[in-house]
């Protein structure tokens, strides 16, 4: 394979558009790496105006980085760090102005999304019907009914994430937000073992928390920031997002409240997803509609704010025996359709 011409060091470039024209002459998007990577661990002390007590605030509350603060809303900003909501709107627009955040054109974008990572699923036919496997930077859904292969397929990508990319993993490591109860170091073990994996470093390198209502899985969620960086999280599964927010809100009267919740949560995960490059993957419960008179009357919890915010919604069935039905229901990029994929004792798999 011929060597690339190696381009100049991110930290070198002095303005967008010397950004721009560095990675749009380049076949691969390191360049364009690094300056993601460089902004991830910038100091937030770099910032106008934040010192140590400040920035400690700041990381506590979920705004490790300099991205997190540009993304933010001076409301919420001054809340969590004590400062008035003027000198918060000042300092999201000097984050802003560091992370360069402006216009790009489709081209750069196209080729940046050439290079976006994707984490396999073990089952050929799976991955091609989501385009060659779960997408990095972005959030991506599957419901179904009880043991259609949710928590399966979150189990699986906690072990395929460790692999590198040339096996269909990203090189890190995962976070895993249980809120059901469901999550198995024994099944992990299963998978890796059937991979070729060593058990024992697989589990250790994913962070699991259970989650016994709402607002502790929204402060989870927020606390995982702190550790993305450190770890090399590459995948937070939430399994499943929506079982504590449908137990605890019941009811017509109460439906407001929990779907602004959901809104909060769902938003700050595509939040993490985008400023980390990771995957953010959404088991979710599923209900009868009644007012379904003709076809499958099975629909995903959630309602409208869940449907529009993640970017991949999968529909899971059962099949016969160990088979399933993985349906493709939304996607930005791809075609409806579906695909059949087993599940057994070595994890994932193709019939």
């Amino acid at each position: 394979m011929p060597t690339k011409k190696k381009s100049r060091k991110a930290e070198d470039l002095d303005s967008e558009d010397e950004l721009e024209r560095e990675i749009l002459g380049e076949e691969d998007q390191e360049e364009g790496k690094e300056v993601s990577d460089k902004l991830i661990k910038t100091e937030l002390t770099e910032l106008p105006g934040i010192g140590p007590k400040t920035e400690a605030k700041l990381r506590e509350a979920g705004y490790p980085t300099i991205v997190s603060i540009a993304v933010a809303t001076p409301t919420e900003l001054s809340a969590v760090a004590d400062l008035g909501v003027a000198t918060a709107q000042k300092l999201i627009i000097a984050a802003r102005q560091k992370a360069e955040f402006n216009f790009k054109p489709a081209n750069l974008l196209y080729k940046l999304r050439q290079n976006i990572g994707k984490i396999t699923t073990c089952s050929q036919n799976l991955d091609n019907l989501l385009g060659g496997g779960i997408e990095a930077q972005a959030i991506t859904e599957v419901f179904g009914e009880f043991r259609t292969g949710k928590t399966q397929i979150a189990h699986q990508l906690a072990v395929c994430v460790q692999q590198p990319p040339e096996k269909g993993g990203l090189n890190g490591s995962a976070i895993y937000i249980d809120s059901e109860g469901t999550f198995r170091p024994e099944r992990i073990v299963q998978m890796s073992t059937a991979l070729g994996l060593d058990p024992d470093k697989i589990l250790e390198n994913i962070q699991v928390a259970r989650v016994y209502n709402s607002d502790h899985q929204m402060f989870i969620t927020d606390k995982a920031q702190e550790m993305i960086v450190e770890k090399n999280v590459k995948l937070i599964v939430v399994d499943s997002v929506t079982s504590h927010f449908r137990a605890e809100y019941m009811g017509r009267e109460n439906l407001p409240t929990r779907q602004g919740k959901l809104n909060r949560h769902l938003h700050t995960l595509q939040r993490i997803a985008d400023i980390y490059s990771c995957v953010v993957f959404l088991t979710n419960q599923a209900m009868a509609d009644p007012a379904a008179i003709f076809g499958d009357p099975t629909r995903s919890v959630g309602g409208h704010i869940l449907a529009h915010v993640p970017q991949t919604r999968v529909y899971l069935k059962k099949s016969k025996d160990i088979r399933r039905v993985a349906k493709l229901i939304d996607s930005p990029s791809l075609p409806e359709g579906e695909c059949i994929f087993t599940i057994s004792e070595v994890g994932i798999r193709d019939p």
